[in-house]
């Protein structure tokens, strides 16, 4: 949109791809004129030259963002991204610009450059989230659209931590999603990385963080951190907490939208996996509160999830039957007993922790029934 006032212009972006940058040129002059120019211009080529040449004219200009922007979008076409880079440090320099820190936080994602990725991300939602706090509410669709258009930035702050930080050796990718973590602990982008994180926390030396994170990060829909939390929970001898985070879990991954570009199948398997283990760790704390009618019905529900992981199952498997047993045994059922003799065998046949006990346990049961 342009309109002339008293000779000078009024330069407004267009809203569906970057800020809104209202400034006042007079084009008769040397820095209108290059301003005018920009804003005319297709050509890629021509954008860097125009632009470079005003910067280095008119660095404190009020436009100097506005064109900043312009020219890494260039840049970042001909895919310059350390250009790019240098661009936008000077920019921020002489006053931060959403759009400017944008494209630089684009070409650091491209050049999967850790170190700029992080700077520039926290740049980016910076301000972009200054844009969205300042703004009034929208009195027509231009400013509906600048709007919108500072949450999706803010978002791709967000993003580009996320995917940098999957690509990132372990100790780098820890400091990423800790940063993302800071940035927003409610991300959508975190239960993508969560499991991925907890991992690199280990390789990184830094184990001894994964629990706290872990509860930090289960909120909202991130279900892969509310079962990390039960998994430590169960491991610190905290039954209520295990059996809060399972069921947390259990609601999250139930009430979650499937992602974009996952098949079907592939999210019915994942919804799967996360439901079993979520009913695994429920069926653990009942266990722990010797309450064994929900713990017979939490476990048996996930045995098909965690058939895959050989120690969790066998941990089921003797779970089962020392809640068949002790539900079957006050009231003389020995049909229920002999559920439980059978599911202490299973898990006998299996290498794990419970192997030596549930063998025990079997022979006991068994000689109690009679050996048959």
């Amino acid at each position: 949109m342009k309109r002339y006032l008293a000779g000078l212009v009024l330069l407004a972006l267009p809203c569906v791809a970057q800020e809104k940058q209202n400034f006042v040129f007079n084009p008769g002059t040397p820095e209108g004129q290059i301003l005018q120019n920009l804003g005319q211009e297709t050509d890629d080529a021509r954008k860097v030259t125009l632009g470079q040449d005003f910067l280095a004219k008119y660095p404190k200009h009020e436009a100097a963002g506005w064109v900043a922007a312009q020219l890494e979008s260039a840049l970042l076409a001909q895919k310059e991204n350390d250009k790019v880079l240098e661009v936008a440090e000077t920019a921020y320099a002489n006053g931060p610009d959403m759009d400017a820190a944008y494209y630089a936080l684009k070409a650091a994602v491209a050049k999967e450059d850790i170190a700029q990725t992080k700077k520039w991300s926290a740049r980016t939602s910076e301000a972009a989230r200054k844009l969205i706090s300042s703004a009034k509410a929208p009195t027509d669709d231009d400013e509906k659209h600048q709007l919108e258009y500072a949450k999706e930035v803010d978002e791709y702050s967000e993003y580009a931590l996320y995917v940098v930080a999957l690509k990132a050796p372990p100790k780098e990718e820890v400091d990423l999603v800790d940063a993302l973590i800071k940035q927003n602990p409610k991300s959508q982008y975190l239960p993508e990385v969560a499991g991925s994180y907890f991992a690199a926390l280990s390789k990184a030396g830094e184990g001894a963080k994964a629990c706290p994170a872990a509860m930090k990060m289960a909120v909202d829909k991130n279900a892969e951190a509310m079962v990390y939390a039960a998994d430590c929970s169960w491991r610190g001898n905290r039954a209520d907490a295990v059996i809060s985070y399972a069921a947390k879990a259990s609601e999250a991954v139930s009430t979650r939208a499937k992602r974009e570009g996952v098949s079907d199948s592939d999210w019915a398997a994942e919804k799967s996996e996360l439901l079993g283990r979520a009913n695994f760790y429920t069926g653990i704390g009942y266990t722990m509160q010797m309450r064994y009618g929900p713990a017979n019905k939490a476990l048996k529900a996930a045995l098909p999830a965690i058939r895959g992981n050989q120690q969790l199952y066998a941990i089921a498997l003797f779970d089962l039957g020392l809640a068949n047993y002790q539900l079957g045994k006050p009231v003389g059922d020995r049909a229920q007993m002999r559920q439980g003799l059978q599911f202490f065998q299973q898990s006998a046949e299996i290498a794990s922790p419970m192997q030596d006990q549930a063998s025990k346990n079997a022979k006991l049961v068994l000689a109690e029934l009679g050996g048959k």
